[in-house]
């Protein structure tokens, strides 16, 4: 077995472990580990690592991030849930309406920037309105997970299916083929958090007061983020409906940069919220594309093989 298979088993064992001893390992401190093992070790050369790492992706999720801290900085979600509330007659409206936002949010914030945000979010709606905690974090966990599969911006994975694959309108094709399924999923989970759950329906809603914005000024901004993000998900789509064909189309790394420059440029908080996005993630994914690099470029070097020659067989038939 190659050396960098036995690392990456390794690497995924102790993802699942989390434990030696008294150590305890956080995720993208282990896969850094796996990286820094492949490098030391021969398995990739340095310039083969840095060629690896998909900028693509590391562009978008920085800008992604800079926009969700910038949310949760301003207090912007947390205003906007007295008005929230205000749909809701009882806590079960409440709970369709809290999960179908967080999926729809997750689709073009990305599930990792909800989840940063979106656990506070829920924290506070849970002891103002006095719902079961678990419940709305079980609640916000389904639901960004489950919404941004519909969307080529939804999650890292999607995006690097919609990158790789060149796909010239990604909304479209993501909505197409998986928005009526997100849609089935979600009606399940608000059925079976029901279900688990009756304790939390039918419950009458507290009136929240107004909650002052944290940042009103960096709150400002961050419309003018959302906006840019929003209008260029939209021309990305019209662009690819133009009747001569595809003109141009947007760069997804560009929609996260569009949303992400008016905090950089604007903000008075630029350095502080710079300095606080999930940066543990970033590392992570650099690592994991160092790691993946080195296994398909050393451990499935003989099945590369096989298939190449697969390929030279089945040409030479035609």
């Amino acid at each position: 077995m190659e050396l960098a298979l036995i690392i990456l088993l390794a690497v995924f064992l102790l993802i699942a472990v989390r434990q030696v001893g008294r150590f305890r390992f956080r995720i993208w401190q282990v896969m850094c580990a796996g990286a820094v093992a492949v490098l030391i070790t021969g398995q990739i050369s340095f310039p083969d690592a840095v060629r690896s790492i998909n900028i693509d992706v590391m562009v978008f999720l920085f800008g992604m991030f800079i926009v969700g801290e910038a949310l949760s900085e301003s207090g912007y979600l947390f205003t906007i849930s007295k008005r929230l509330v205000s749909y809701c007659s009882n806590s079960w409206q409440f709970i369709v309406l809290f999960i179908f936002s967080m999926a729809l949010l997750s689709a073009f914030l990305m599930n990792d920037t909800m989840a940063i945000i979106g656990t506070p979010f829920a924290l506070y709606l849970g002891r103002r309105l006095g719902l079961s905690i678990k419940m709305l974090l079980l609640s916000l966990c389904f639901a960004i997970t489950t919404g941004s599969v519909m969307s080529p911006i939804g999650n890292p994975q999607n995006l690097l299916i919609a990158t790789e694959c060149g796909y010239t309108n990604p909304f479209g094709t993501f909505l197409l083929y998986l928005g009526i399924p997100t849609i089935i999923s979600l009606v399940l989970l608000v059925f079976f958090i029901r279900l688990f759950y009756p304790q939390d329906s039918g419950k009458n809603l507290c009136i929240m007061e107004d909650v002052p914005l944290a940042d009103p000024e960096l709150a400002r901004i961050l419309i003018i983020s959302l906006t840019l993000i929003t209008s260029c998900i939209i021309l990305q789509v019209l662009l690819t409906l133009h009747p001569f064909g595809v003109v141009y189309s947007v760069p997804l790394p560009v929609i996260a940069i569009a949303g992400a420059a008016p905090v950089i440029l604007l903000s008075r908080k630029r350095v502080e919220i710079i300095r606080k996005i999930d940066w543990p993630t970033l590392v992570f994914f650099i690592a994991m594309f160092v790691l993946m690099a080195a296994v398909f470029t050393t451990g499935f070097s003989r099945l590369q093989s096989l298939q190449q020659l697969h390929r030279r067989c089945f040409s030479c038939t035609q």
